[in-house]
């Protein structure tokens, strides 16, 4: 079964629009194997760029989709909200950053456009690999252990146990004091150290 990808280029006003030519890339990544609809907005994470994402998953069928538009840091989550809105699992969507990592970085148009296919190229073969995820829960215990029973080891036992945790305290010798046991008196006070 052949699947079917959508393919979107985000302008970011003059960001990207101005170094890479976005239409170029929208055509270009039309013809690669797997690409069912290839397109170019002015600013694809805006309400009507994840609006257009939405709709066209459901229009063209789509079951991947890339976006290629800024960091991913800044809007992978907005993009995965989306794709995840349209009906496809969140993890059949790859993003390329063709802003800070290729239109910033470049003067030359005809070198930024030819970088942006080819990180197109490559999300689009990936995305093709991906596999849908499911995210999961696993139920967790607050309890901790220290390991050593010296003064920080004690110290740090009584400190999880003061805010409400059960604490195992675990040391290796017969008693537990670590050093501090060993001494007869402590500087400057002179008490004794047990």
């Amino acid at each position: 079964m052949r699947k079917r990808v959508g393919v979107f280029v985000c302008e970011c006003g003059t960001n990207i629009a101005a170094t890479v030519n976005t239409e170029k890339v929208a055509e270009y990544a039309s013809t690669l194997p797997g690409v069912a609809y290839a397109t170019t907005y002015k600013y694809m994470c805006s309400d009507p760029g994840q609006e257009l994402i939405r709709a066209s998953i459901a229009e063209h069928e789509l079951e991947q989709v890339v976006v290629a538009s800024c960091s991913p840091r800044m809007h992978e989550n907005t993009f995965r909200r989306a794709v995840e809105a349209g009906g496809i699992n969140p993890y059949m969507f790859e993003m390329v950053n063709i802003r800070e990592q290729n239109s910033w970085v470049h003067h030359d148009k005809q070198l930024a456009t030819s970088k942006a296919m080819d990180l197109v190229r490559m999300a689009v073969s990936k995305v093709l690999k991906n596999q849908p995820l499911q995210k999961s829960t696993i139920p967790i215990t607050k309890k901790a252990m220290v390991i050593g029973g010296g003064i920080a080891g004690m110290q740090a036992a009584l400190d999880i146990a003061e805010a409400g945790y059960q604490v195992i305290l675990l040391e290796r010798e017969a008693s537990i004091g670590g050093k501090m046991a060993q001494l007869d008196k402590t500087f400057p006070t002179m008490d004794c150290a047990a």
